[in-house]
């Protein structure tokens, strides 16, 4: 079996010079160009498929040798060899941050990795390889927020994609996110100021003078300690990962470290309003919304195991119901399985993308 070549680009972005964060605006990331690149002749072109990784990964981690599996460009070579799917252009971004990754959307908290997704790496790429440079021939795909990332895309920018495939992506942010963040807090709390003493409670008076929402300084004490050291904990980078995602879903320029989040530091008690600015982003209740938008995809692949630890299937069985009721032709499907080592599905979704783009 021919495995076809992984190359490496290098691409310099405007869109995220001088980002928040200040993480790198120069990215190097891997592009697998399939055998029929380099045989079937130099005016050949191919359709191309962007592979959105989950949360704390980057495109790097899928081109990695893995024991007793495979890498996403040898499951791509071996479905190529086995005629389950012909040759496509797998372009693997590297979109992490010092947050430990991000949603693929704009947040003025985090960069503009929507922005930069589709307004420089989509024509960089079309530049640098022979691919079918338009939206027909072009696909993404991802798990957990690499899957988020690629139903949201499809709503929000289908003038650059004609398919996607969700795998797990985050939905119904009531079971996904809620249930997270009373250990977020635990742990946030080991970073208050003054520190928990056995005894009468007392409400830190800094926190009682902010706004709903508002940092009293934890959260920036646990961001500087996480980024001075290696080796985070479990807990740490879930905490990270709510950190994240309300720097995503609820960026606010004047407020500490650039966000707000939706529930108080010390007893937990939900902030409405603030838990709005996330609902506005949570696929589920979206679909009607950009349903024109949906009905122009040439293919739409969902899938979630229905042990997923982060109770995503509900949230998906939600957005396939959605869809039906806005008339979305989609493909969704349920596997026994978790979130968590799920990759074998891409045998399904990455043949059923190019039988959608395929020339």
């Amino acid at each position: 079996m021919t495995q076809g070549r992984v190359v490496v680009v290098e691409h310099e972005s405007k869109i995220l010079a001088d980002n928040p964060l200040g993480d790198p605006h120069v990215r190097r990331f891997p592009v697998w160009l399939p055998p029929h690149y380099d045989t079937g002749g130099p005016n050949r072109r191919f359709p191309v498929l962007y592979d959105l990784v989950g949360y704390s990964g980057s495109g790097w981690s899928h081109v990695s040798w893995r024991a007793f599996d495979e890498s996403i460009p040898e499951q791509a070579a071996r479905l190529v060899s086995d005629r389950k799917m012909g040759p496509v252009i797998i372009v693997f971004p590297d979109c992490f941050t010092a947050l430990g990754g991000n949603q693929y959307i704009n947040s003025s908290a985090i960069g503009r990795y929507a922005d930069y997704l589709t307004r420089e790496l989509i024509p960089f790429i079309d530049t640098e390889f022979r691919t079918l440079a338009d939206r027909q021939h072009r696909g993404c795909f991802g798990k957990s927020s690499g899957g988020y990332a690629a139903i949201i895309h499809a709503m929000k920018y289908p003038q650059h994609w004609g398919a996607i495939a969700n795998h797990s992506g985050d939905a119904y942010f009531d079971f996904v996110y809620k249930t997270e963040w009373p250990k977020a807090l635990t742990e946030l709390a080991k970073y208050r100021r003054p520190s928990k003493k056995a005894g009468r409670y007392s409400r830190p008076q800094r926190l009682a003078k902010l706004a709903p929402g508002c940092d009293d300084g934890r959260i920036r004490r646990f961001l500087d300690d996480i980024g001075s050291r290696k080796r985070p904990t479990g807990a740490e980078v879930m905490t990270l990962m709510m950190v994240a995602m309300a720097a995503t879903y609820d960026p606010s320029p004047s407020a500490p470290n650039g966000f707000k989040i939706p529930l108080d530091l010390e007893t937990g008690e939900f902030i409405e309003s603030r838990w709005k600015r996330w609902l506005a982003h949570d696929p589920i209740f979206l679909v009607k919304q950009y349903r024109r938008n949906l009905a122009t995809l040439r293919g739409m692949f969902i899938d979630c195991g229905w042990r997923d630890q982060y109770h995503i299937h509900y949230g998906t069985r939600i957005l396939s119901r959605e869809l039906a009721k806005n008339r979305i032709k989609h493909t969704y499907q349920e596997f026994d399985g978790t979130h968590s080592g799920i990759d074998h599905r891409m045998d399904l979704s990455l043949p059923f993308l190019y039988r959608a783009l395929k020339p």
